[in-house]
């Protein structure tokens, strides 16, 4: 019997979520897009407020225009929403609930490619 190594349970991974690029939801992501939507993402599973003051403050991402212009097309495209905070001047960026359910298919692309879905 054929030994399963990690790298082949990453590619099916791969595969997997690729054919979920082809299913009807939310627009495709550019790679910084994709960069930006990372770190929104594990913000908000650490319970974190992640601002878009703060987004455009990351240097390693782009300029700050740049970051900004991409954060307006994520909301335009369904993936990110802005919200208020208590200085309404700010406003903090969160997950769209699509967003969340592509993260939800992701992971059982994810658990289908270890052969671990139930």
């Amino acid at each position: 019997m054929k030994k399963t190594r990690p790298a082949d349970i990453y590619l099916r991974f791969l595969k997997l979520a690729e054919a979920l690029r082809g299913l009807p939801s939310l627009p495709e992501l550019d790679p910084l897009e994709e960069r930006i939507l990372a770190l929104v993402a594990r913000a908000q599973q650490d319970q974190q407020r992640l601002s878009v003051r703060d987004m455009m403050a990351k240097n390693e991402l782009a300029a700050p225009a740049t970051v900004h212009s991409r954060l307006k097309s994520m909301r335009e495209k369904g993936w990110i929403m802005l919200t208020d905070t208590e200085d309404t001047r700010r406003k903090q960026i969160e997950l769209t609930q699509a967003a969340l359910l592509h993260f939800d298919r992701l992971s059982q692309c994810m658990l289908r490619a270890a052969g671990t879905d139930t």
